[in-house]
């Protein structure tokens, strides 16, 4: 558990570069610490189209999210996130656990996502998914083919 693939050619671009060209390390940075997510004192490095990301986050939530944010950028076909730790109150900062995420395809919607991950009856749930990807998402509807979401817990909020 650490790498977490990303469709290369799908994804905010970030500089100058053409769609094959990976962003550069401070591009990649900015971006992260565009979301304000809380991860200040993450260091981020491009080693080719993958993104090495390491030091400690607060919580599962902002371990996810920052593999997000700066996975969905165009160029980027990896993250590696196993040198990324979570802070535990009180105790030493330790590997996060699995999450789940899912690469949108063509005619996906929240509602059909939440379907899919949570079961029939369920795509009420689509403002979980929704709510999980903020501040990377701003609006439900805008959901692009290759962009990968965070699936929360359905007990997690």
């Amino acid at each position: 558990m650490g790498l977490f693939s990303f469709i290369k050619n799908a994804g905010k671009k970030l500089g100058i570069g053409g769609d094959d060209t990976p962003p550069d390390t401070e591009s990649v940075q900015k971006e992260l610490a565009s979301h304000d997510l809380g991860t200040k004192d993450v260091q981020v490095e491009v080693v080719d189209d993958k993104v090495v990301l390491k030091g400690v986050v607060k919580d599962q939530s902002t371990f996810e999210k920052a593999v997000v944010a700066v996975g969905n950028t165009l160029g980027v076909s990896a993250v590696e996130a196993s040198g990324l730790k979570v802070a535990d109150a009180g105790a030493a900062p330790a590997p996060a656990k699995a999450p789940v995420f899912y690469t949108v395809k063509k005619g996906d919607n929240l509602w059909k996502i939440a379907e899919a991950q949570y079961g029939k009856g369920k795509g009420a749930k689509h403002t979980l998914i929704f709510e999980a990807n903020k501040p990377m998402l701003k609006d439900p509807d805008k959901i692009y083919p290759g962009q990968v979401l965070r699936i929360p817990d359905l007990d997690a909020g």
